[in-house]
């Protein structure tokens, strides 16, 4: 009895350990911490100086985090150039002619090998970017975990279908986020990202002309770059926050409640019951607004990271080694 009881303890050992092996290491911020000390220090002053020569880079970084990790998760298959044998997910609608940022991302990675050779991943590289550009224009910080590998892999398909769209309502961007694991109140605040960066006339030109719950003035002051004929103007671009286009605060709510929403699925998030109480508390209570972004930041760069054996190290970000 004694000897099968030891035998059954000693298989069920075996297991435990077979299975803690087998299973992902969680992300860390001290994961670098000995392998390569100078990674985030590196990062940090390479997006400063971007972001200090042309402050839409701050935005365009931190929409390349999010456009990442909603697209088979923080791996930095956004960054994976397109070739005659590879598809990546630069030309899918949501990012084709918009999306920007990977030569900064590249400037970064060839830093960052400089001092540790294939040892930080891109996907790290963009998560810490996203993070160290929102501080770069006066918006919170936060403690980045860090660990994610590359992936060898991209989807055009994913890249069209898992990414919201400006013509969401509110029903749309719930379950849109409810997909990726994260709540209304991580979907408002990280909407609160709008308050930097630019949109181009295709995105909000139905709403300038289509739409009655949009301020008459603000629009008219958007139509003349902006025609309603789809011939001219597509690429024309206007600010995301009309009041503070360079720098994170919470004036995005607040033209939500004037009618100031550039893109249908911002302005959506006052007229709906189910948001607008966020939108209200966020508009005058920035420290909250702050605390929510930071915590929805770290969930959103949780989403399913490769890590452990998984993936790789990418030794250029456009592409597979």
């Amino acid at each position: 009895m004694a000897m099968a009881m030891a035998s059954t303890l000693s298989v069920l050992l075996l297991l435990c350990l077979a299975a803690a092996a087998s299973a992902s290491p969680p992300l860390s911020p001290q994961f670098y911490a000995k392998s390569c000390p100078r990674a985030l220090a590196t990062i940090k002053s390479a997006v400063t100086a971007a972001v200090r020569s042309e402050p839409r880079m701050g935005a365009s970084l931190l929409r390349l985090h999010f456009h990442d990790c909603f697209v088979q998760g923080c791996d930095a298959s956004v960054l994976l150039s397109d070739t005659a044998t590879f598809t990546g997910e630069q030309g899918a609608a949501p990012n084709a002619r918009s999306i920007r940022g990977m030569n900064v991302i590249d400037n970064i990675k060839a830093q960052v090998e400089a001092v540790c050779r294939q040892t930080v991943s891109c996907a790290d590289i963009l998560a810490v970017a996203a993070r160290d550009s929102v501080v770069a224009l006066g918006g919170p910080s936060w403690t980045v975990p860090l660990g994610r590998r590359d992936s060898t892999t991209a989807s055009l398909s994913l890249a069209n279908s898992d990414l919201p769209a400006p013509s969401f309502d509110v029903a749309n961007l719930t379950a849109n986020f409810a997909a990726k694991g994260l709540s209304v109140t991580d979907m408002v605040a990280l909407s609160g990202g709008h308050t930097i960066g630019q949109s181009q006339c295709r995105f909000f030109r139905s709403r300038l002309y289509n739409e009655t719950n949009i301020d008459a003035a603000f629009a008219t002051s958007l139509k003349a770059n902006c025609p309603r004929t789809t011939s001219s103007g597509n690429s024309s671009l206007a600010p995301l926050d009309t009041t503070t286009p360079n720098g994170f605060d919470n004036a995005y709510y607040s033209n939500l409640m004037s009618q100031k929403g550039l893109l249908h699925s911002d302005q959506v998030l006052i007229n709906d019951g189910r948001t607008a109480g966020l939108v209200r508390t966020y508009s005058s209570a920035s420290a909250q607004f702050n605390r929510d972004f930071a915590a929805a930041m770290v969930r959103m760069g949780n989403i399913s990271p490769l890590t452990g054996a998984q993936g790789q190290i990418r030794l250029s970000c456009s592409r597979v080694n």
